[in-house]
């Protein structure tokens, strides 16, 4: 069973590895679409590092103005970031957190290395950057973490579907065997969609399709 000490020390590498790929990145690429319906790079990293740079009451003056909608509050407050800050301050705030240990509500040390590992693969997939993608251990630490309940909120149907890693020890369901990186996997229970020929079996189109963004 992995310890939240384990979880949180795949949290920092994680962060390490974001400060590799995202201090490699040329201007045109930190502009470039990600995964993540919307958000550029810079979006991306702009929201990977918000919980650095805001209070527990920041956020919720923030979720106030956005109706109560957290989502809604995100999503402006990466726009307005990325656009008042430059990538050099941005990637400042990420060295300076490497450690730092914080918690989306009900997700614990899982959640936020879910909240890494998924958006980093937001933009090394976006970009083609195949060398820059998080461990396949890590992503199986966070696809083992999801639920049925968190799977129902990225609107991809499962349905009669083995999810099956080719490098990591996991797998998902019943049915027709889906197989793949754990990062690709990740990616389509994420619902982003993705290249063809990243996942195999009857199924794989469909997944491959996303539905998030």
């Amino acid at each position: 069973m992995t310890t939240d000490e384990e979880i949180r020390a795949a949290t920092a590498a994680e962060r390490r590895e974001h400060l590799a790929l995202f201090g490699s990145l040329t201007d045109e690429q930190w502009d470039a679409t990600s995964l993540c319906s919307g958000w550029r790079a810079k979006e991306v990293l702009a929201h990977t590092t918000m919980p650095f740079r805001y209070s527990t009451g920041a956020v919720l003056r923030g979720m106030l103005r956005a109706r109560g909608s957290f989502d809604r509050f995100a999503d402006r407050a990466a726009r307005r970031d990325a656009a008042e800050l430059s990538t050099d301050e941005l990637l400042t705030s990420l060295r300076d957190n490497v450690d730092f240990e914080w918690s989306p509500p009900g997700g614990g040390p899982l959640g936020a290395l879910s909240h890494d590992v998924i958006h980093g693969l937001d933009v090394s997939a976006a970009l083609g950057l195949d060398d820059r993608h998080a461990s396949p251990e890590r992503c199986a630490f966070v696809l083992s973490g999801l639920r049925p309940k968190q799977l129902s909120l990225f609107r991809v149907d499962l349905t009669g579907v083995r999810l099956r890693a080719t490098d990591a020890d996991w797998s998902y369901g019943e049915g027709e065997v889906v197989e793949g990186r754990a990062q690709d996997l990740l990616l389509a229970v994420c619902g982003r969609r993705q290249p063809p020929g990243r996942l195999t079996g009857r199924a794989a189109d469909r997944l491959a399709a996303g539905s998030a963004g």
